[in-house]
């Protein structure tokens, strides 16, 4: 294979590259700290998520572990094929459950912090590449020498990146070892996504509006506090955070690759 064409990269895009880096490791940080779950931040978050789509307070009620978290679930919880059901153009009837409203206000989110990614320096002035090639997967200062746009960099290398080490080796595993729970957010795993918008907006390169990144702000606080949630109508279940996980390093010179973690569990 042909080496990427070396360019000489504007010093302005080099700085915000390192500047990410550092927020970068911030948030695996946060994606694999083991201390115990700050229970009142969370309930707080979420008390604060529930009221956003209509809900009074739930009980909370915390597990150890996603493995206990399972078995406290209360009856009913909606599934991802029941998600998908609600998600499509004719919903069934009636009203949806929570976490279909979660996870609509979830999407409206996202495409607002897509749409407040916009500085200049994120796109070189014509982006797209000759005969539509895919931009080559990359570290950071060696993908910018081969001219891939900043934006494309920090979506393999903060993004991606964390997704590999906490979805893809930690997450995902854990998952599918519990079967098909019904549908829950990651908490402190979700840090992937999480981070790369917090990137650009910490670096100047995004301005969300007070909703968007009111929200965005939420679920950091969330990532920040406690593990896996389950949303029921009037029940959340939420998992603490793991005692233990040892998982792969992220260089600043290199893309992590998929490998499984070690994760020692509470009680």
């Amino acid at each position: 294979m042909t080496a990427p064409a070396r360019h000489r990269a504007a010093p302005a895009v080099l700085d915000h590259w390192h500047k990410a880096a550092e927020l970068r490791h911030e948030w695996w940080d946060v994606g694999l700290a083991t201390e115990p779950a700050d229970r009142e931040t969370a309930e707080e978050i979420l008390t604060r998520l529930y009221r956003r789509h209509g809900r009074a307070r739930p009980r909370f009620v915390w597990a150890a572990s996603p493995h206990q978290a399972v078995t406290m679930l209360p009856a009913g919880l909606p599934t991802h094929e029941d998600l998908r059901d609600w998600l499509r153009p004719r919903p069934p009837a009636g009203r949806p459950p929570l976490v279909s409203d979660i996870a609509t206000g979830w999407s409206r989110m996202m495409l607002a912090l897509d749409e407040g990614a916009t500085h200049p320096d994120l796109d070189p002035p014509r982006p797209v590449r000759k005969g539509d090639k895919p931009w080559p997967v990359l570290p950071g200062v060696r993908a910018l020498e081969a001219g891939v746009p900043l934006r494309e960099v920090l979506r393999q290398n903060v993004r991606g990146a964390l997704r590999t080490v906490l979805m893809d080796s930690l997450t995902l595993p854990v998952r599918a070892a519990l079967g098909p729970p019904p549908v829950c957010w990651y908490g402190q795993q979700d840090a992937y996504w999480i981070g790369y918008y917090d990137v650009l907006r910490r670096l100047g390169l995004a301005h969300y509006g007070p909703a968007a990144g009111g929200q965005l702000d939420d679920w950091a606080g969330l990532a920040r506090s406690c593990g896996w949630w389950w949303p029921g109508e009037d029940t959340c279940v939420i998992a603490d955070r793991p005692a233990q996980i040892q998982a792969t390093r992220l260089r600043d010179d290199e893309l992590p690759v998929t490998a499984p973690a070690q994760v020692r569990w509470r009680g």
